[in-house]
């Protein structure tokens, strides 16, 4: 018999989703009998999802085995594939902090964990622990893969392949092929039925193609149906699971722009400077956009995550049903060789000419034994290559101050953020950087912490 999988889980503690994916790879016949190692820096929830990784394999009826470690090391030395899904801080504190802080200055959020001030600061407190896996694999697995689902994900997927270009990874989101359920949902058409072509950034990719392939194999443009629907105040549809969100803003940026983007409007409205403005909250109710959404969520995300926990826990049999994870679908391809087509974020190496070399870019990658393989996009459109560039612009200067540990380039990333420009003066950007940075010194390097206003600077 050949040799099974090792698949390392980090992050192992969010004990729902590490269900859903290990649920997915345990119903892939190859990988059924994979060696699944779990870890966690939290001894009672890695405890539980080593209990729930148990329900789960019995439920499915394989062979898998699960470990369960404290120790990081342990739980990657010979792994073939890393899974990625931490949260550094958790939700308290240090993503309440990224909402009331800059709450004091009258900087309004809704999500925080891509772009604005709030992901500047997530993506500050996470590359590092990123460059310490990073570095631990090239002692222990140096041929596996990363599968990095992680925010700010631009940001992370850019500073490891910025600091280890030796160590294979892709960065993975489900906003691709949800958002075509959502389409699917808006329009009433079978979301199996819609073919695309999308690219951009994470969180910010746009569908160059949305056709819908009728039973003749005849091929209709979706666009004329989203954009009259918006135009007769026809679509949206409301989403009971989301009555909060009404999923305005990104068919208002598809009536401007021509194209739809790939992330919600309560994430996308927060990324540009037209619809949050402290001065106009007609624009918050006219396009529903919920401030503080994700401290919202998290409270409910919590409550619902204990009780699933323990329903899980206590439950005999554990119920499975494929997810539209990429996970499963990518190691299975690597290890049979079976090809499959994923959407990945990964350095752009000339893959879309009109977004700089080295930045982190999201686009269709090929996926066999010969790894990911991402597909030439070539060319956006300006308009939408344009606005990309002004996230890019801040995730770069991230990078660039983890990489050459400059505190002055924070600043300068909070000064360029598109939200945050347009709310504050570059006075009141340094002071809440300095008070941000402060906040979260605990959970940070202490070159970033430095003291006084012009602490880490260079001209």
């Amino acid at each position: 018999m050949g040799r099974h999988p090792k698949i390392a889980f980090v992050g192992a503690g969010s004990t729902v989703f590490m269900k859903t994916v290990v649920g997915d790879i345990l119903q892939r016949p190859a990988l059924q009998d994979s060696r699944i190692a779990l870890m966690d820096i939290d001894p009672v929830r890695l405890d539980d999802a080593e209990v729930v990784a148990n329900r789960l394999i019995a439920s499915v009826g394989t062979n898998a085995r699960v470990s369960a470690h404290l120790d990081r090391c342990a739980a990657i030395d010979g792994a073939d594939f890393v899974i990625v899904a931490f949260q550094i801080g958790g939700y308290r504190p240090a993503t309440v902090t990224d909402f009331e802080i800059p709450a004091r200055y009258g900087l309004r959020q809704t999500i925080a964990d891509t772009l604005g001030i709030g992901g500047i600061m997530r993506g500050l407190r996470t590359v590092p622990h990123l460059w310490a896996l990073a570095e631990d694999m090239r002692r222990f697995c140096p041929d596996a893969l990363v599968l990095q689902y992680v925010n700010p994900m631009a940001i992370n997927t850019w500073a490891l392949a910025e600091r280890f270009p030796d160590i294979c990874s892709v960065g993975l989101c489900h906003s691709v092929q949800g958002t075509v359920e959502t389409i699917a949902h808006d329009l009433g058409v079978d979301a199996a039925s819609i073919r695309y072509r999308c690219a951009g950034i994470n969180h910010m990719a746009f569908y160059l193609k949305l056709e819908t392939v009728g039973e003749n194999g005849e091929c209709r443009d979706l666009y004329p149906e989203l954009l009259a629907g918006y135009a007769a105040g026809t679509l949206p549809k409301p989403n009971p699971d989301y009555p909060r969100c009404p999923n305005l803003v990104r068919y208002e940026v598809m009536r401007h722009l021509g194209y739809f983007v790939t992330e919600s409007s309560e994430h996308f409205a927060e990324y540009v400077p037209w619809f949050i403005k402290s001065d106009r909250p007609d624009l918050i109710d006219a396009f529903g956009i919920p401030l503080d959404e994700y401290l919202t969520r998290c409270e409910h995300q919590i409550a619902e995550w204990e009780e699933q926990s323990t329903a899980l826990r206590n439950n005999e049999r554990i119920e499975v049903e494929p997810s539209h994870e990429y996970a499963s679908e990518i190691i299975n391809s690597i290890w049979t060789g079976a090809p499959s087509v994923i959407y990945g974020n990964v350095a752009n190496t000339g893959l879309i000419t009109s977004l700089p070399d080295g930045c982190a870019v999201e686009v269709p990658c090929m996926v066999d034994r010969n790894g990911i393989q991402p597909i030439r996009v070539g060319t956006l459109p300006p308009q939408l290559a344009g606005l990309m560039r002004t996230s890019v612009n801040v995730q770069e200067l991230v990078v660039a101050a983890l990489l050459e540990e400059r505190r002055d380039h924070i600043y300068h990333a909070a000064m360029l953020d598109p939200h945050t420009a347009a709310e504050l003066d570059v006075r009141q950007i340094r002071s809440l950087v300095d008070d941000l940075l402060d906040a979260h010194s605990p959970l940070l390097p202490t070159w970033m912490t430095g003291t006084g206003a012009d602490a880490g600077i260079e001209r």
